[in-house]
């Protein structure tokens, strides 16, 4: 079995004005994304997607990365990746067994492009062994928990919107740190405590204040957000900033299941290497979940093979909202 064609299809659907809400990261006034295929010899089509500005992704698979990918065995998946990844070097890079990785391609829209070429692959691969793809890559379980995502409402009416995913039947649902009604420590506290009266003592919580965050305010918004049963603080701070978040991570608080969680962003929702991704950067000896998320991670098994649980850690599928994008891989997630 051969790859014969690698075709990138730029995606872009505008959210309707009535629907459109304003968060701190703005107002969402479209959906993009690059739906990937790749075709064999022998009839099998596997499909991928990838984050990152639609155009850019689709014209460096066009003009880089599938001629790199067409008359190899999908089968062969790691191959490929590391043809993709080491470029101009791939040749050397796979007789020595030693990365040795082209300067553009380790992290940005490139890596976008890669990951979803990647799990395009890997759609051939188990549709060719007659399994899912989370069985191929090794499953640990058929299902998994989810979590409600969202919690910006101000003030007092986080209680009502976090109390509507509670009777949706979620056990569990994250907030943000800043609401509407913008950030303070403050404001925040307000928030996190209408929630947990919302959501009840049995569902977990978790916030998020998106990198958001010095050390010393992440730090102190942590000790004061103690009391409400925190099951994780989602990026803290920049994921730029590695030695802060150490810091912030190294806060431990009987009140949190977990004193931080890098949220990993550098191989979650940001591009990311493939030494970003080292378990050591998910602060693993410090307890941390990782979440990472293939259609940016890169390598799609490396979901799997770079994050073992290992020192109690424990890692949470994050899917970007598109369908199937990343649902095969949570099977494989422990």
């Amino acid at each position: 079995m051969k790859i014969v064609k690698v075709s990138a299809i730029p995606m872009s659907a505008p959210v309707p004005e009535e629907k459109r809400h304003r968060t701190d990261l703005g107002t969402k006034v479209k959906s993009d994304a690059t739906l990937i295929r790749v075709e064999t010899d022998n009839g099998l089509t596997g499909v991928g997607a990838a984050l990152g500005t639609p155009p850019i992704v689709a014209a460096i698979i066009e003009h880089e990365l599938a001629a790199e990918c067409v008359g190899e065995d999908p089968l062969f998946s790691e191959r490929i990746y590391e043809k993709m990844y080491n470029g101009s070097r791939s040749r050397p890079a796979l007789e020595r067994g030693v990365t040795q990785a082209d300067e553009s391609r380790r992290r940005g829209v490139v890596m976008e492009a890669i990951a979803g070429i990647d799990i395009a692959v890997w759609d051939v691969k188990a549709q060719a062994l007659g399994i899912p793809v989370y069985q191929a890559l090794g499953a640990a379980r058929s299902s998994v928990r989810g979590y409600a995502s969202g919690g910006w409402a101000p003030g007092d009416e986080a209680e009502a919107e976090l109390a509507g995913y509670a009777a949706k039947g979620f056990t569990a649902a994250k907030m943000r740190v800043v609401g509407r009604d913008g950030f303070s420590i403050a404001n925040c506290v307000r928030r996190v405590k209408a929630a947990r009266r919302g959501l009840g003592a049995k569902v977990e919580l978790m916030i998020d204040a998106h990198g958001s965050l010095e050390v010393a305010t992440a730090i102190k918004l942590a000790k004061e957000l103690e009391p409400y049963d925190i099951a994780w603080f989602e990026e803290p701070v920049s994921p730029d900033d590695r030695l802060g978040g150490a810091r912030v991570y190294a806060v431990r608080l009987p009140g949190f299941a977990r004193a931080a969680c890098s949220r990993y962003r550098a191989a979650g929702r940001r591009p990311c290497g493939r030494h970003d991704r080292d378990p050591a950067y998910c602060r693993t000896d410090l307890g941390a979940r990782c979440a990472p998320g293939p259609s940016r991670l890169g390598q799609w098994r490396s979901v799997r093979g770079k994050y073992p649980r290992r020192n109690g850690s424990r890692q949470l599928p994050h899917p970007r909202g598109k369908p199937g994008l990343d649902a095969d891989d949570v099977g494989a997630l422990q």
